[in-house]
Order: C-alpha cells, then structure tokens, then sequence
C-alpha cells in the first residue's frame, strides 16, 4: 500500500489533467467508457422512441454493438474511398452553386458567407452517403421537406447550449428545451422517411429479381440487407451520424480558406501540389491524396486551431483508474478540453499561429518533429473516436483541392478578423466573406 497513488475523490477541476499525455491513460479503461450522464444532448429528446436506438445514448455492451455495426464501410481508409464518385458527383453540383453566387455579386466574384455554403453542401454530402439519395440542398428551390428539415436542425444546434447548461428545473418554464426536442423529432423523422423509402426499394428489388437483385451498393443499403442493423437500431443511430458530419466538414473548410486567404504563400504552395497531382479541368480521386502532403497538413494544422468539439468528457464506469499518478474512482467525470491542449505552447511552438508546414515532418528538426502525438486529437481516439473521421477527411480534401484548383480565394474586405465561439461546437463569430479569384489555365 506505501506505493499506491493518493486517492482523489470527485473535484471540482483539475487543470493539470488536461495535460496529460493521452498514452499514459490505461487504454482497456476507455473501451466502454460512457459520454456524461445527465447531458442534453444524449439525454431524453424525443416521443418517437428513438433515443433508445441511438449510437450517441446506449452505453456497455450496448453500445458497442451499435457501434461495430455502423463502423462497417465508414471507418477504414480504403472502404470511405468507395465513396469518392459520390462526393465528386455532390461537389460538381457546389461548384455550381458557387459559380451562381460569384456571379450574380457586384464584383462577379464575392461570396458573403462562405459556412453557410459549406453547411448545404456537407448536409447534402452526407445524406447522400448515409442514406443514398440526393434531398435538394443545392438546388435553387429548395423542396419543402428539405428545407423543414434545415430548419430543425439550425433550431436544435442554437437551443442545444441552453439544453445542455440551464438546469432542468427550467425546462418546463423557458422555451428552449421544447425548442431542441422539436428540432430532434423533425431530424429524426427525416431520417425515418428515408430509411423508410430504402426500405421500399429493396423490397421491390427482391420481388422483381431475386435476392440476388438486391446488391448491398451504399451505406445504408449495405447496413440493411447485411443485418448489421435493424431498421429501428437504424432510424436512432444515421440522424446522430448526419449532424456530426454536417458540423465537421463546412466549420474546417470555413477556417481552412480563411487562413488561407490570409497567407497567400500558403496557398500559392497548396496550388502548386494540387495541380502538379489534379490539373485544371480534372476531378481528383482518392489515390491522389497520398502525393498530396501540404493539403493534409493544411487541414490537420486547421484541426488543431479550431477542434469542432473543442470540450469532450467521459465516465470510467468500470473500475478505478490512474491518471497523473493519482488514482481516481470509478464514476468519475473526466473532461478533456482539446482546444487548450492543442495551443499549449509546450507542445506548439507559436501555438496561435496558422503553420501548416509543422505537419510536414520531414522538412523540420527534430525538436519539432517530437511533437507529442496526442497534441491535437481533433477526432478523439480509441473506440469511440469520430465515426465519421474517414469520411468527413475525403470530403474536405476533395472539395478543398477542386476550389485551390480552380479559384484565388482573397478575404472579402468587410470580413476583417474573425475569431471562435462556442456553439456546442466551435464555430466563427461572424460571417465570412470570401472572393474568388478565377484561375487562368
């Protein structure tokens, strides 16, 4: 007992946690590790019955199932690579939507909000690969549905806050917990309709031809006629996966060309790789990406700035743990604030500063490339890591690389700075307005 830890029951805060390095934690500990109880965003949300269905609310054993399900055709590399014709099919549409806007502005080349493009195009993006059909983000005329449901889920993130912090007393007396429970139930029966009409086509699929007509092609697909997952387990778990994806993908982009257009050489660089690997006038694909190292590191230094979650927690229900040499108890809460780990100039030199090159490990000295490999965990790790990392990482390469292929991106002048705040997830504080420079060939 001399050598034991000193014990550590619950605290109200303990900054040297968060600066602990992630390899030190006793990885078998997380495995069934559970999001924080009590918190609005896994908690009770709807009448239709599906939070118990949910990816984001099962814990244990539970959860796992879930998860390992879901994780097929989403988590490795190669198989988010299936979705690359997909994307490059959403993408061409954006590309026009943007062309539209470029032109119909004074300048024939200004866009005034950049991430308000970018939400459309990653909620078409991802609905499509969720579940296979086009629902209309990019259209000049939105359809009705589509729009109800772009609605609900800007009405569910600007009540999430309030639901999240304000004690549940006040739930029955403000609006804001009805709010985000209407904004969920929209999002969730959004999602049924579409597994519903998947549903449909794969019967008529077997009445016509056969089960051997019915090839498992998508996402969706693939997760119903393969029985990893229940049409119920299904309509609780894709809508979570939809709102992970849709924050993910328009925020990093919105701060990736942000910087972008505030270091030109940077960029003037970016282009240079991108077109020596996709030039003008061709689509990339996924195999050109592992010759593209600078667009990578613009991404993952963009990442270590603006973490989409920049606060995540976790309960080790379990068993005690030790961390730091001290040994907590089982139920204890653990918060990890990424965004304070990520510019902490211990493990950042110039930690503020937009260096995408400190990515580039083989052109620095090796005091640089040391740099602590949990320094910046943008997407978790372990088992329950994002889900959609793989996906959400093609998504932007492939969009990022057909706009510095194309345009000069320049800050509009009445943008100015633009600086973070926190929405649930970390977002900019103002419009970003953005000009588009045309790329002669």
């Amino acid at each position: 007992m001399a050598n034991r830890p000193p014990r550590l029951g619950r605290l109200p805060g303990c900054r040297e946690l968060c600066r602990t390095p992630a390899g030190n934690w006793d990885q078998a500990s997380f495995k069934f590790s559970s999001r924080v109880r009590g918190s609005a965003r896994w908690g009770s949300r709807g009448r239709g019955g599906h939070r118990q269905r949910s990816v984001g609310l099962p814990q244990g054993h539970q959860w796992y199932r879930l998860r390992q399900a879901l994780n097929q055709r989403l988590l490795k590399p190669a198989e988010a690579a299936l979705y690359t014709d997909a994307l490059n099919e959403v993408i061409e549409d954006f590309m026009t939507r943007l062309n539209q806007q470029r032109a119909e502005s004074a300048s024939g080349d200004h866009v005034p909000d950049i991430a308000h493009n970018f939400y459309f195009f990653a909620l078409e993006a991802v609905c499509y690969i969720l579940f296979e059909k086009r629902i209309g983000c990019l259209e000049r005329s939105i359809p009705q549905d589509t729009e109800t449901f772009v609605r609900s889920v800007g009405l569910m993130f600007q009540n999430s806050l309030y639901a999240t912090f304000l004690p549940k007393w006040t739930r029955s007396l403000l609006p804001f917990w009805r709010r985000y429970l209407d904004g969920w139930n929209t999002i969730f029966s959004f999602g049924k309709k579409l597994i519903d009409q998947k549903l449909e086509e794969i019967e008529a699929q077997l009445q016509t031809g056969g089960p051997e007509k019915a090839h498992i092609s998508g996402y969706l697909h693939f997760l119903l006629t393969s029985g990893q997952l229940s049409p119920r387990d299904a309509e609780g778990s894709l809508p979570e996966l939809l709102m992970a994806g849709v924050d993910t993908t328009s925020n990093t982009l919105t701060w990736a060309l942000y910087h972008l257009s505030k270091n030109p050489e940077i960029q003037a660089a970016l282009h240079e790789e991108v077109v020596g690997m996709v030039p003008a006038g061709q689509v990339p694909q996924y195999k050109d990406f592992a010759h593209m190292p600078l667009l990578k590191a613009v991404l993952k230094e963009t990442l270590r700035l603006y973490p989409v979650v920049p606060v995540n927690s976790r309960v080790i229900v379990d068993k005690e743990i030790e961390v730091g040499g001290f040994l907590f108890p089982k139920n204890t809460q653990f918060v990890f604030c990424h965004y304070v780990v990520s510019r902490d100039p211990r493990i950042f030199p110039e930690p503020d500063s937009f260096q995408p090159q400190r990515w580039l490990r083989k052109n620095q000295p090796d005091a640089l490339r040391a740099q602590h490999p949990f320094g910046s965990v943008p997407f978790g790790y372990g088992v329950r890591a994002c889900l959609g990392r793989r996906v959400a990482e093609l998504e932007m390469q492939l969009l990022l690389t057909r706009l510095i292929q194309q345009y000069e991106v320049a800050l509009a002048p009445e943008t100015g700075e633009v600086t973070s705040v926190a929405r649930i997830v970390l977002v900019p504080n103002k419009k970003v307005g953005l000009r588009f420079l045309q790329r002669q060939s």
